[in-house]
């Protein structure tokens, strides 16, 4: 029809390499995981096809289906799921995103799994859930010798194979979490799930969990009140000999986001379980799970982040309004140049992180001081910053972004989660009271870490100063628990700017983030700036279509 002419509309943004990110290549490089680069970009290019993002639509589109019994009427409680789902599950595992980094013997394994979980993470957010949870679950179950010499490998294992099978009889294996109660949420300490011992060695847990994520994973980690105190539980879907444990999922939560991963309640009654560590030590003996899935958490949003300002700078270079391309309108250039300080922020942070976990996994006391600090920290503050961020974004898309084809509405319902998950704002925040109550040696290693950059930055400089000036008034430490978090995020993403970062994204940061109060609206930064290499290094590189 001549009525109907589309003009003006943005290309869609896909065909290309997804783990062409600057941010991210550095990270490698600087820490000497070069070797993991040709894999990184096989991730990226599929990441970036039509036919994943499609794929990451129906999933998300078509979420799971509980079905309680089956049509005689047997008690079966499974979940069924989109074939898109099973799919992008196994392109996950193969690439090696959940327990795989266990068994990898190359240099930085674990910084190769976030960069390569951080560029797979923009083609849909909720089958990452079982796959962060197997990541995560592997320290913890080497509490028990027995049960990891069994089960690690499948945890470990290339191939994903779905279905209730005895474990021990599939090719690979997923793990879940079953921690939370409705009566405690966050306070593990609070939960009534009880188990006993049984004559033959194991224990019958009896109790009903809040929040189990991923119900049909084959194994799950269930904290319940042994005799001896809370402790820590493996529980297996299907029992070696066959039979079904007792694992009735009473419904699936009607959540915000994350639709295409089923989070369930789930009621035990007599359910097997094997112990893991001690009785009485179930929270120090999953205390490095915390560790991961937080760690995951920082890379999620980072990766949210990056997603988002991606979309925005590639609807502004083909979009014209006002007689110019948006991405040529000075006050849009503040607002992208703003996003994509934000998201290079997010995700140096995380890859560091990610790369201190190889040091502290190797041993290194330091780093694992260093870690336990500046996790908590910054999973506090880069998850608090997702969901301004991914509102920000889809703004920049103005109408078009507001509808569901554009996958931004998607981008910001996902964005509350990584703040709530492992822990919401105000635990995490007090999480890092702890650390520095538990191990005081915690805020020397860290204050060491972040004067690493002392005198290359006036500006940081100042804050620092400023920072340790906080520390002065422990009687209302709780009260200000957020303000000084959050300072502590902002230092160490500055120092590690300046350290490593490109020098017009560490100014960007410097004068809008260290320098001055500039408020949580984005697009505020400063004049005489350049922004240039800031938005060409957030701008998708289509020519690099493969």
């Amino acid at each position: 029809m001549t009525t109907h002419q589309v003009t003006n509309q943005v290309p869609p943004l896909d065909g290309y390499d997804a783990a062409d990110q600057p941010v991210i290549l550095e990270a490698l490089r600087r820490e000497g995981a070069e070797h993991a680069l040709e894999e990184l970009h096989e991730v990226g290019v599929l990441a970036g096809s039509r036919e994943m993002q499609e794929l990451g639509d129906l999933a998300e589109a078509h979420p799971p289906v509980l079905h309680t019994h089956d049509r005689y009427g047997h008690r079966i409680d499974e979940v069924a799921y989109d074939p898109s789902y099973h799919r992008l599950m196994a392109h996950a595992v193969g690439f090696g995103l959940h327990g795989a980094p266990w068994a990898d013997t190359r240099p930085m394994p674990h910084l190769v799994r976030a960069a390569k979980m951080s560029v797979w993470g923009q083609v849909d957010a909720g089958h990452g859930c079982p796959i962060s949870m197997t990541y995560a679950v592997v320290p913890a179950l080497r509490a028990a010798p027995e049960l990891a010499a069994q089960y690690e490998p499948l945890l470990c294992s290339s191939e994903y194979d779905p279905g209730l099978r005895p474990p021990l009889a599939k090719r690979g294996l997923i793990a879940g979490m079953s921690m939370t109660e409705k009566q405690g949420g966050s306070d593990v300490r609070a939960n009534t799930t009880t188990a006993r011992p049984a004559p033959d060695g194991t224990y019958r847990i009896t109790g009903h969990k809040w929040f189990t994520s991923a119900p049909m994973s084959d194994v799950f980690l269930v904290l319940a009140q042994a005799p001896g105190g809370l402790s820590c539980f493996f529980v297996p879907r299907v029992l070696p000999d066959g039979t079904r444990n007792t694992f009735a999922l009473q419904r699936l939560k009607d959540k915000l986001g994350n639709r295409s991963n089923a989070s369930s309640e789930v009621e035990y009654d007599d359910t097997v379980g094997w112990l893991v560590g001690e009785e009485g030590r179930g929270v120090p003996t999953i205390i490095e799970m915390v560790n991961l899935t937080r760690l995951d958490c920082t890379v999620g949003s980072a990766a949210a982040m990056r997603t988002g300002v991606a979309a925005a700078v590639h609807h502004a270079v083909h979009r014209r309004a006002f007689g110019a391309h948006l991405v040529d309108q000075p006050l849009m250039r503040n607002v992208l140049a703003d996003l994509a300080v934000e998201a290079e922020a997010a995700a140096t942070v995380a890859l560091w992180l990610a790369a201190l976990t190889d040091e502290a996994v190797s041993g290194d006391e330091q780093a694992g001081l260093l870690r336990r600090i500046s996790l908590a920290v910054s999973k506090y503050h880069v998850c608090k910053r997702g969901p301004i961020h991914a509102a920000e974004a889809l703004e920049c898309l103005g109408g078009n972004g507001y509808v569901e084809d554009s996958r931004m509405p998607r981008l910001y319902r996902e964005a509350p989660l990584m703040s709530i998950w492992e822990g919401s704002g105000n635990v995490a925040a007090l999480d890092t009271l702890r650390a520095l109550a538990k191990q005081p040696q915690t805020l020397e290693v860290f204050f060491t870490e972040v004067k690493r950059a002392a005198g290359a930055d006036r500006r940081l400089d100042a804050a620092i100063t400023r920072l340790e000036g906080q520390f002065g008034d422990f009687d209302t430490m709780q009260h200000r628990a957020r303000s000084v978090v959050g300072q502590m995020a902002l230092v160490l993403q500055g120092s590690l700017l300046v350290r490593h970062g490109h020098p017009a994204v560490a100014d960007a940061f410097a004068a809008s983030r260290l320098d001055g109060d500039r408020g949580d609206v984005f697009g505020t930064l400063p004049t005489g700036l350049d922004l240039a290499p800031i938005i060409d290094r957030a701008t998708p590189k289509l020519e690099s279509r493969p």
